[in-house]
């Protein structure tokens, strides 16, 4: 077990240099340059006065190294000193405003994991032992619906009816947690829902296959020859087995509702990393985009290598393959 974890670990520092050189050049290369972008806002607010053109705003940044020089620059602040980068704009640090922001971000990805397993995995599991009946068709139904609708076509069509026939809209202004403990989880729950809801049907059909698989097996089958009951059955020897598969979905489930929250707290003005991260990307923040990515990267990568090792505990054939 403990090669197999030192393993996973090894693999991850080729895939994180990977990531750095991704996240560093791709921004840079977007259509749209930052420069143009404050020499346009200087020229707005400065009428009048000595105008910055251009190549003298790129020596201040310091944009006007080699491409090369700036990703060792970067890089090295990142691990050497942990200096995720500072804003070309204000001039704050990356730290320092995502200190307020990743608790908003994961908090509403917890919410989420939380509606999409307790709605999931139930479903999921009652749709198996009651096959073809028709209480699967509906959950087999809900599943299709829950695929085929986007979680923020959702949450437009809650906040347009809402509005409308209903006089409610979603709360501008944001609850922290440790303020309002109830205002904060009211003000999250319905995003929360919403991404949770729309989540669900991957999930249920995915351990409703699982669990038809498990119960056709000869275990089961003798389980049932002894008289067991079906509760006995369905959690002691069938639900047990079948959740093993579903620990390789955790890590994906976590990267898509930590990396859809973009969409949501910009619907529901809610100050988390998704809404910095879009306002960065039109700024053209290079480095709030980059490192912000770069934290959406490194727990992504951590949440997998927590799923190989528990699966390599659930699962012992894995460990010494």
């Amino acid at each position: 077990m403990r090669a197999y974890a030192i393993r996973r670990i090894i693999l991850l520092i080729p895939t994180m240099f990977l990531v750095t050189v991704i996240l560093f050049f791709v921004i840079r290369f977007m259509p749209g340059d930052i420069i143009s972008l404050m020499a346009l806002q200087h020229t707005q607010e400065q009428a009048g006065e000595m105008q910055l053109d251009e190549n003298m705003i790129r020596e201040m940044m310091g944009l006007n190294k080699p491409l090369h020089t700036q990703y060792f620059d970067w890089v090295s602040g990142i691990f050497l000193r942990g200096d995720f980068g500072t804003s070309l704009w204000t001039e704050r640090t990356l730290t320092e405003d995502l200190r307020d922001r990743i608790p908003v971000t994961f908090e509403l990805g917890l919410l989420t994991m939380i509606v999409m397993n307790v709605i999931g995995i139930p479903l999921g599991i009652y749709s198996a032992i009651r096959q073809d009946t028709w209480l699967d068709y509906v959950g087999r139904s809900f599943a299709i619906l829950s695929l085929a609708t986007p979680a923020f076509w959702l949450a437009t069509m809650l906040i347009v009816y809402g509005s409308i026939y209903f006089n409610w809209s979603p709360q501008i202004e944001y609850i922290p947690f440790t303020v309002n403990p109830m205002g904060n989880l009211r003000q999250l729950i319905i995003p929360a829902i919403l991404v949770g809801t729309a989540g669900t049907g991957g999930m249920m059909r995915f351990l409703r296959t699982i669990m038809l698989e498990v119960l056709r097996q000869d275990y089961v089958r003798t389980a049932w020859s002894k008289g067991l009951r079906e509760r006995v059955i369905v959690i002691r020897h069938a639900m047990k087995n079948a959740l093993i598969p579903l620990i390789t979905m955790f890590a994906p489930q976590v990267g898509m509702l930590i990396g859809g929250s973009v969409i949501m707290e910009q619907i529901f003005a809610l100050p988390g990393m998704g809404r910095y991260l879009l306002d960065a990307i039109v700024r053209r923040d290079y480095p709030l985009v980059s490192g912000t990515n770069l934290i959406y990267g490194g727990f992504a990568m951590l949440m997998i290598l927590i799923t190989d090792i528990s699966y390599a505990w659930a699962d012992p054939r894995i460990r010494y393959r």
